[in-house]
């Protein structure tokens, strides 16, 4: 698990993006694993508009992942992102979880474990309150035990 504390993007490409390239030159995914998170988002959105502080979970096919991770970010200001109910609507995001996962049944597991967070918008609301990248990540580390 990394933490990318208040991260400024000014939109969804962005976000996708440095968080990308930080997984990149960490050594956690391949040159094309950009590229392939931000194809696959134009077609499969992740936008989910969880309540007042909506996610974003931003992923592609585990053979662009070296080893597995998710990269925490906690934006300045909130980025609009597609719905991925509706991609013709957008959802305004403030935290984001992308998902760098080595084996596809730990993808949905992970994915069922971060749905149930983003349903606690309180929680939400605390960890965009945080103000500090060490403290953000020992939060969440604490949460995935």
């Amino acid at each position: 698990m990394k933490v990318k504390f208040l991260l400024d993007a000014k939109d969804s490409t962005d976000v996708i993006s440095q968080l990308a390239d930080a997984l990149y030159k960490q050594g956690y995914v391949n040159a094309d694993y950009k590229q392939a998170v931000l194809d696959r988002e134009k077609v499969y959105p992740t936008g989910l508009p969880s309540g007042d502080i909506c996610v974003a979970v931003p992923h592609t096919d585990v053979k662009y992942v070296k080893k597995p991770a998710i990269v925490f970010a906690s934006l300045k200001k909130a980025v609009d992102f597609a719905n991925m109910a509706d991609k013709s609507q957008t959802v305004s995001v403030r935290f984001v979880a992308m998902l760098a996962m080595k084996e596809p049944h730990s993808q949905v597991t992970l994915l069922q474990n971060l749905m149930q967070l983003f349903q606690k918008q309180d929680y939400l609301q605390k960890l965009i309150e945080i103000d500090d990248s060490e403290k953000l990540y020992q939060e969440l580390k604490d949460y995935f035990k």
